[in-house]
Protein backbone atom coordinates (compact mmCIF):
# COMPACT_ATOMS: atom_id res chain seq x y z
CA UNK A 1 0.00 0.00 0.00
CA UNK A 2 1.16 3.83 -1.25
CA UNK A 3 1.45 6.05 1.55
CA UNK A 4 -0.05 8.95 0.57
CA UNK A 5 -1.32 12.79 1.88
CA UNK A 6 -3.52 15.00 0.90
CA UNK A 7 -3.83 18.96 1.39
CA UNK A 8 -5.80 21.89 -0.32
CA UNK A 9 -4.68 22.89 -3.24
CA UNK A 10 -4.00 27.32 -4.25
CA UNK A 11 -7.23 26.44 -6.44
CA UNK A 12 -9.56 25.26 -3.52
CA UNK A 13 -9.50 21.75 -4.84
CA UNK A 14 -8.65 19.31 -2.59
CA UNK A 15 -5.11 17.59 -3.79
CA UNK A 16 -2.16 14.78 -3.66
CA UNK A 17 1.30 15.85 -1.79
CA UNK A 18 4.74 13.73 -2.51
CA UNK A 19 5.80 12.52 1.01
CA UNK A 20 9.42 13.19 1.81
CA UNK A 21 10.30 9.41 3.71
CA UNK A 22 14.21 10.64 4.08
CA UNK A 23 16.58 13.49 4.52
CA UNK A 24 19.82 14.14 2.69
CA UNK A 25 22.01 17.15 2.72
CA UNK A 26 22.65 19.27 -0.10
CA UNK A 27 26.13 17.52 -0.92
CA UNK A 28 24.64 14.29 -1.12
CA UNK A 29 22.20 14.98 -3.20
CA UNK A 30 24.71 17.28 -5.88
CA UNK A 31 26.53 13.43 -5.54
CA UNK A 32 23.60 11.57 -6.85
CA UNK A 33 22.96 14.66 -9.94
CA UNK A 34 26.47 13.65 -10.41
CA UNK A 35 26.03 10.06 -10.36
CA UNK A 36 23.39 10.02 -11.98
CA UNK A 37 24.66 11.95 -15.01
CA UNK A 38 27.61 9.55 -15.14
CA UNK A 39 25.06 6.37 -15.23
CA UNK A 40 23.66 8.05 -18.12
CA UNK A 41 25.61 10.07 -20.41
CA UNK A 42 23.18 10.55 -23.41
CA UNK A 43 20.30 10.91 -21.05
CA UNK A 44 17.77 13.94 -20.86
CA UNK A 45 20.42 16.46 -19.24
CA UNK A 46 17.03 19.12 -18.85
CA UNK A 47 14.64 16.70 -17.46
CA UNK A 48 17.35 15.07 -14.76
CA UNK A 49 18.00 19.10 -13.94
CA UNK A 50 14.41 19.23 -12.78
CA UNK A 51 14.05 15.99 -11.11
CA UNK A 52 16.86 17.52 -9.02
CA UNK A 53 15.04 20.72 -8.63
CA UNK A 54 18.10 23.43 -10.43
CA UNK A 55 18.68 24.67 -13.48
CA UNK A 56 20.39 23.66 -16.81
CA UNK A 57 23.20 26.34 -16.43
CA UNK A 58 23.67 25.28 -12.51
CA UNK A 59 23.41 21.41 -13.50
CA UNK A 60 26.71 22.47 -16.33
CA UNK A 61 28.32 24.66 -13.70
CA UNK A 62 27.95 21.67 -11.14
CA UNK A 63 29.36 19.06 -13.75
CA UNK A 64 32.53 21.04 -14.61
CA UNK A 65 33.28 21.94 -11.28
CA UNK A 66 33.75 17.88 -10.36
CA UNK A 67 34.95 17.31 -13.55
CA UNK A 68 37.93 20.02 -12.97
CA UNK A 69 38.56 19.16 -9.31
CA UNK A 70 36.62 15.74 -8.30
CA UNK A 71 34.22 15.02 -5.71
CA UNK A 72 35.79 17.89 -3.40
CA UNK A 73 34.56 20.51 -5.89
CA UNK A 74 30.97 19.25 -4.47
CA UNK A 75 31.52 20.90 -1.05
CA UNK A 76 29.88 24.03 -0.18
CA UNK A 77 32.52 27.33 -1.02
CA UNK A 78 32.25 30.48 1.26
CA UNK A 79 31.23 33.05 -0.65
CA UNK A 80 34.48 35.15 -1.66
CA UNK A 81 34.89 37.95 -4.25
CA UNK A 82 37.94 37.59 -6.79
CA UNK A 83 37.77 41.20 -7.52
CA UNK A 84 36.69 44.36 -6.06
CA UNK A 85 35.67 46.32 -9.14
CA UNK A 86 35.67 49.68 -6.65
CA UNK A 87 38.89 49.18 -4.84
CA UNK A 88 41.07 52.41 -4.77
CA UNK A 89 43.61 52.97 -7.01
CA UNK A 90 47.21 52.55 -6.13
CA UNK A 91 48.37 55.75 -7.67
CA UNK A 92 45.26 57.57 -5.68
CA UNK A 93 46.17 56.03 -2.04
CA UNK A 94 49.93 57.35 -2.77
CA UNK A 95 48.80 60.60 -3.32
CA UNK A 96 46.22 59.77 0.23
CA UNK A 97 49.36 59.21 2.06
CA UNK A 98 51.57 61.87 0.09
CA UNK A 99 48.77 64.59 1.37
CA UNK A 100 48.85 62.85 4.90
CA UNK A 101 52.48 63.04 5.03
CA UNK A 102 52.45 67.02 4.40
CA UNK A 103 49.51 67.92 6.55
CA UNK A 104 49.96 64.94 9.28
CA UNK A 105 47.69 66.45 12.42
CA UNK A 106 44.65 66.78 10.14
CA UNK A 107 42.03 64.13 9.23
CA UNK A 108 40.43 62.45 6.32
CA UNK A 109 37.81 65.10 5.77
CA UNK A 110 40.04 67.85 5.77
CA UNK A 111 42.38 65.86 3.50
CA UNK A 112 39.67 64.62 1.30
CA UNK A 113 39.50 68.98 0.53
CA UNK A 114 42.40 69.26 0.17
CA UNK A 115 43.36 66.53 -2.93
CA UNK A 116 40.45 68.01 -4.23
CA UNK A 117 41.79 71.31 -4.83
CA UNK A 118 45.38 70.05 -5.40
CA UNK A 119 43.62 67.28 -7.59
CA UNK A 120 40.44 68.29 -9.53
CA UNK A 121 40.07 65.90 -12.24
CA UNK A 122 40.81 62.89 -10.23
CA UNK A 123 37.90 61.01 -8.43
CA UNK A 124 38.55 61.17 -5.05
CA UNK A 125 37.12 58.27 -2.67
CA UNK A 126 35.17 58.95 0.37
CA UNK A 127 36.56 60.32 3.53
CA UNK A 128 35.79 56.68 5.36
CA UNK A 129 37.69 55.17 2.61
CA UNK A 130 40.60 57.44 3.15
CA UNK A 131 40.40 56.41 6.84
CA UNK A 132 40.96 52.68 5.95
CA UNK A 133 43.86 53.90 3.43
CA UNK A 134 45.71 55.64 6.21
CA UNK A 135 44.85 52.74 8.62
CA UNK A 136 45.98 50.47 6.46
CA UNK A 137 49.53 52.20 5.60
CA UNK A 138 49.88 52.64 9.60
CA UNK A 139 49.53 56.18 9.03
CA UNK A 140 47.14 56.41 12.00
CA UNK A 141 47.56 55.79 15.69
CA UNK A 142 45.19 53.61 17.52
CA UNK A 143 42.96 55.04 19.70
CA UNK A 144 44.15 54.46 23.52
CA UNK A 145 41.78 52.45 25.62
CA UNK A 146 39.89 54.14 28.24
CA UNK A 147 40.59 52.98 31.66
CA UNK A 148 37.76 51.39 32.70
CA UNK A 149 37.55 51.52 36.80
CA UNK A 150 34.62 50.56 39.20
CA UNK A 151 31.89 52.89 40.14
CA UNK A 152 31.85 54.99 42.91
CA UNK A 153 29.56 53.18 45.16
CA UNK A 154 27.87 56.62 46.52
CA UNK A 155 26.73 60.42 45.36
CA UNK A 156 29.06 62.97 45.40
CA UNK A 157 28.53 64.92 48.40
CA UNK A 158 27.96 68.59 48.56
CA UNK A 159 30.49 71.44 49.60
CA UNK A 160 29.70 74.17 51.68
CA UNK A 161 33.14 75.21 53.92
CA UNK A 162 36.48 75.40 52.67
CA UNK A 163 38.06 72.29 53.00
CA UNK A 164 35.13 70.04 52.71
CA UNK A 165 36.16 68.99 49.04
CA UNK A 166 39.58 69.45 47.36
CA UNK A 167 39.31 69.01 43.70
CA UNK A 168 42.35 67.23 42.08
CA UNK A 169 42.89 66.25 37.95
CA UNK A 170 45.61 67.04 35.60
CA UNK A 171 44.96 69.31 32.72
CA UNK A 172 45.99 68.02 29.16
CA UNK A 173 49.40 67.55 28.74
CA UNK A 174 51.48 70.05 25.83
CA UNK A 175 54.78 69.97 24.32
CA UNK A 176 57.24 72.31 25.73
CA UNK A 177 59.56 74.17 23.28
CA UNK A 178 62.64 71.61 24.48
CA UNK A 179 60.17 68.99 23.49
CA UNK A 180 59.43 67.68 26.06
CA UNK A 181 55.36 67.33 27.86
CA UNK A 182 54.24 68.96 30.55
CA UNK A 183 51.18 67.22 32.88
CA UNK A 184 50.09 70.07 34.93
CA UNK A 185 48.76 68.81 38.34
CA UNK A 186 46.09 71.07 39.90
CA UNK A 187 44.27 71.05 43.30
CA UNK A 188 41.78 73.62 44.00
CA UNK A 189 39.43 73.64 47.06
CA UNK A 190 36.00 73.36 45.67
CA UNK A 191 34.04 75.95 47.93
CA UNK A 192 36.59 78.66 47.71
CA UNK A 193 38.14 78.08 44.39
CA UNK A 194 40.94 78.73 46.37
CA UNK A 195 43.98 77.50 43.87
CA UNK A 196 46.11 75.30 46.37
CA UNK A 197 48.75 73.60 44.01
CA UNK A 198 49.39 74.06 40.19
CA UNK A 199 52.91 71.68 39.17
CA UNK A 200 53.93 70.81 36.09
CA UNK A 201 55.47 66.90 36.37
CA UNK A 202 56.86 65.18 33.48
CA UNK A 203 54.16 62.20 33.66
CA UNK A 204 50.68 61.01 35.44
CA UNK A 205 52.80 58.80 38.21
CA UNK A 206 52.18 58.13 42.10
CA UNK A 207 55.88 58.72 42.49
CA UNK A 208 55.77 62.22 41.12
CA UNK A 209 52.65 62.72 42.43
CA UNK A 210 52.51 62.23 45.97
CA UNK A 211 55.32 64.75 47.57
CA UNK A 212 53.18 67.87 46.02
CA UNK A 213 50.27 66.24 47.79
CA UNK A 214 52.30 65.51 51.03
CA UNK A 215 53.14 69.37 50.60
CA UNK A 216 49.48 70.84 49.88
CA UNK A 217 48.53 68.77 53.60
CA UNK A 218 51.41 70.47 55.40
CA UNK A 219 50.72 73.93 54.44
CA UNK A 220 46.88 73.43 54.27
CA UNK A 221 45.77 70.78 56.71
CA UNK A 222 44.25 67.65 55.82
CA UNK A 223 40.45 68.15 53.62
CA UNK A 224 37.40 65.76 54.64
CA UNK A 225 37.41 64.60 50.83
CA UNK A 226 39.36 64.66 47.78
CA UNK A 227 37.22 64.46 44.01
CA UNK A 228 39.13 63.56 41.19
CA UNK A 229 38.54 61.91 37.46
CA UNK A 230 38.55 57.69 37.33
CA UNK A 231 42.59 58.18 35.66
CA UNK A 232 45.37 57.20 36.52
CA UNK A 233 46.88 57.78 39.15
CA UNK A 234 43.75 58.35 41.47
CA UNK A 235 42.43 55.01 40.25
CA UNK A 236 42.91 51.96 38.98
CA UNK A 237 40.85 48.48 37.59
CA UNK A 238 41.16 47.41 40.79
CA UNK A 239 38.58 46.48 43.43
CA UNK A 240 36.95 49.97 44.20
CA UNK A 241 39.26 51.82 41.99
CA UNK A 242 41.41 51.81 44.68
CA UNK A 243 45.15 53.55 43.98
CA UNK A 244 48.37 53.61 45.71
CA UNK A 245 47.36 57.25 46.14
CA UNK A 246 43.51 56.52 47.55
CA UNK A 247 44.84 53.89 49.70
CA UNK A 248 47.32 56.75 51.39
CA UNK A 249 44.42 59.25 51.53
CA UNK A 250 42.47 56.69 53.42
CA UNK A 251 44.63 56.08 55.75
CA UNK A 252 45.47 59.92 56.31
CA UNK A 253 41.86 60.12 57.24
CA UNK A 254 40.52 61.14 53.68
CA UNK A 255 37.48 60.14 51.90
CA UNK A 256 38.02 59.53 47.80
CA UNK A 257 35.20 60.56 45.50
CA UNK A 258 35.37 60.18 41.67
CA UNK A 259 33.19 61.08 39.46
CA UNK A 260 31.51 58.98 36.74
CA UNK A 261 32.93 58.29 33.87
CA UNK A 262 32.27 60.58 31.15
CA UNK A 263 30.72 63.31 33.31
CA UNK A 264 33.33 65.74 33.46
CA UNK A 265 30.39 68.25 34.86
CA UNK A 266 30.08 66.59 37.99
CA UNK A 267 33.88 68.20 38.74
CA UNK A 268 32.49 71.53 36.71
CA UNK A 269 34.01 73.79 39.22
CA UNK A 270 37.62 72.26 38.26
CA UNK A 271 37.24 71.81 34.64
CA UNK A 272 35.89 75.49 34.34
CA UNK A 273 38.96 76.47 36.39
CA UNK A 274 40.86 74.61 33.57
CA UNK A 275 40.14 76.56 30.36
CA UNK A 276 40.93 79.89 32.64
CA UNK A 277 44.68 78.36 33.16
CA UNK A 278 45.33 77.08 29.57
CA UNK A 279 43.87 80.55 28.32
CA UNK A 280 46.29 82.07 30.61
CA UNK A 281 49.66 80.06 30.66
CA UNK A 282 49.94 77.54 28.05
CA UNK A 283 49.73 79.66 25.15
CA UNK A 284 51.80 79.67 24.16
CA UNK A 285 53.61 77.16 25.76
CA UNK A 286 56.97 77.79 27.16
CA UNK A 287 60.55 76.44 26.12
CA UNK A 288 61.92 74.85 29.50
CA UNK A 289 59.82 72.77 32.45
CA UNK A 290 61.04 75.86 34.97
CA UNK A 291 60.22 78.84 32.71
CA UNK A 292 56.90 76.97 32.28
CA UNK A 293 56.33 76.72 36.31
CA UNK A 294 57.72 80.21 36.43
CA UNK A 295 54.52 81.15 34.42
CA UNK A 296 52.26 78.58 36.96
CA UNK A 297 53.29 80.05 40.16
CA UNK A 298 52.31 83.54 38.61
CA UNK A 299 48.55 82.52 37.89
CA UNK A 300 48.15 80.99 41.12
CA UNK A 301 49.12 84.29 42.69
CA UNK A 302 47.41 86.30 40.62
CA UNK A 303 44.27 83.64 40.61
CA UNK A 304 44.03 83.41 44.55
CA UNK A 305 44.95 86.90 45.74
CA UNK A 306 44.09 89.31 42.78
CA UNK A 307 41.61 88.10 40.30
CA UNK A 308 37.77 88.91 41.31
CA UNK A 309 35.56 85.41 41.63
CA UNK A 310 32.02 86.03 39.91
CA UNK A 311 30.89 83.10 42.48
CA UNK A 312 32.54 85.00 45.48
CA UNK A 313 30.71 88.17 45.04
CA UNK A 314 34.03 89.36 42.63
CA UNK A 315 36.00 87.93 45.57
CA UNK A 316 39.52 86.46 45.37
CA UNK A 317 39.22 82.88 46.73
CA UNK A 318 42.13 84.29 49.38
CA UNK A 319 39.42 86.08 50.73
CA UNK A 320 37.16 83.20 51.71
CA UNK A 321 39.57 80.08 52.18
CA UNK A 322 40.95 79.34 55.30
CA UNK A 323 43.35 76.53 55.98
CA UNK A 324 42.03 73.24 57.55
CA UNK A 325 41.33 72.69 61.57
CA UNK A 326 42.93 69.08 60.60
CA UNK A 327 46.58 68.33 60.57
CA UNK A 328 49.01 66.46 58.21
CA UNK A 329 50.04 63.22 60.64
CA UNK A 330 51.43 60.00 59.71
CA UNK A 331 49.18 57.18 58.47
CA UNK A 332 46.87 55.41 60.20
CA UNK A 333 44.80 52.21 59.45
CA UNK A 334 41.48 52.81 58.97
CA UNK A 335 39.18 51.87 62.09
CA UNK A 336 35.63 49.84 62.12
CA UNK A 337 32.59 51.17 63.59
CA UNK A 338 30.21 48.51 65.68
CA UNK A 339 28.49 45.96 63.32
CA UNK A 340 31.58 45.42 61.00
CA UNK A 341 33.86 42.01 61.24
CA UNK A 342 37.52 43.26 60.68
CA UNK A 343 39.74 40.61 58.33
CA UNK A 344 43.24 41.76 58.25
CA UNK A 345 44.62 40.87 54.50
CA UNK A 346 47.79 38.69 54.09
CA UNK A 347 51.15 39.64 52.02
CA UNK A 348 48.98 38.58 48.90
CA UNK A 349 46.23 40.76 49.60
CA UNK A 350 43.77 38.13 50.47
CA UNK A 351 41.64 37.35 53.37
CA UNK A 352 39.80 33.93 54.44
CA UNK A 353 36.66 33.15 54.32
CA UNK A 354 35.19 29.67 55.16
CA UNK A 355 38.46 28.66 55.03
CA UNK A 356 39.57 29.64 51.82
CA UNK A 357 41.62 32.40 50.50
CA UNK A 358 40.08 35.07 48.81
CA UNK A 359 41.88 37.78 46.92
CA UNK A 360 40.92 40.98 47.46
CA UNK A 361 43.50 43.63 46.27
CA UNK A 362 47.39 43.89 46.40
CA UNK A 363 46.96 47.77 47.50
CA UNK A 364 45.74 45.89 50.54
CA UNK A 365 48.43 43.48 51.98
CA UNK A 366 48.35 44.02 55.63
CA UNK A 367 45.27 45.82 55.98
CA UNK A 368 42.46 45.38 58.07
CA UNK A 369 39.39 45.25 55.78
CA UNK A 370 36.03 45.76 57.24
CA UNK A 371 33.03 43.08 56.54
CA UNK A 372 28.98 44.37 57.04
CA UNK A 373 26.55 41.41 56.87
CA UNK A 374 23.53 42.45 54.67
CA UNK A 375 22.51 38.59 54.54
CA UNK A 376 23.12 35.16 55.93
CA UNK A 377 25.80 34.67 52.64
CA UNK A 378 26.23 38.00 51.85
CA UNK A 379 28.22 41.33 53.26
CA UNK A 380 29.93 44.31 51.77
CA UNK A 381 33.66 44.92 51.76
CA UNK A 382 34.59 48.23 53.16
CA UNK A 383 38.26 49.84 52.95
CA UNK A 384 37.89 53.02 55.63
CA UNK A 385 34.94 54.91 54.21
CA UNK A 386 34.89 53.25 50.87
CA UNK A 387 32.56 50.72 50.28
CA UNK A 388 34.76 48.14 47.65
CA UNK A 389 32.60 45.45 46.55
CA UNK A 390 30.08 43.02 47.97
CA UNK A 391 30.92 39.50 49.29
CA UNK A 392 29.12 36.34 48.79
CA UNK A 393 29.49 32.48 49.85
CA UNK A 394 26.85 30.19 48.08
CA UNK A 395 27.17 26.34 47.84
CA UNK A 396 30.36 27.10 50.43
CA UNK A 397 32.15 28.76 48.09
CA UNK A 398 33.04 32.96 48.86
CA UNK A 399 33.68 35.21 45.69
CA UNK A 400 33.68 38.53 45.51
CA UNK A 401 31.46 41.05 43.04
CA UNK A 402 32.45 44.80 42.37
CA UNK A 403 30.21 47.52 42.37
CA UNK A 404 28.52 48.03 39.16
Amino acid sequence: MVARRFAIRLDGRRGELPVPWKETCIVDQRIEFIAAVKADPRGNFTRLCERFGISRQTGYAMLARYNERGAQALEDRAPRAHQCPHKTDGAIEDLVVEMRKQHWDEGPKKLVERLAAAHPTVRLPAASTVGEILKRRGLIRPRRTRLRVPMHPSPLEPCAEPNDVWCTDFKGHFALGDRTRCHPLTITDAASRYLICCEGLKAEKTPLVRPYFERAFAEFGIPARIRSDNGAPFATKTLGGLSALSVWWIQLGIAPERIEPGQPQQNGRHERFHRTLKQRTTQPAAQTMAEQQRAFDHFRHDYNDARPHESLGQKPPASVYEPSWRAFRAPREPQYAEGFEVRRANQNGEISMVGKPLYVSHLLKGQPIGLRPVDDDEWELHYGPLLIGHLLIRQGKPRIEPIV
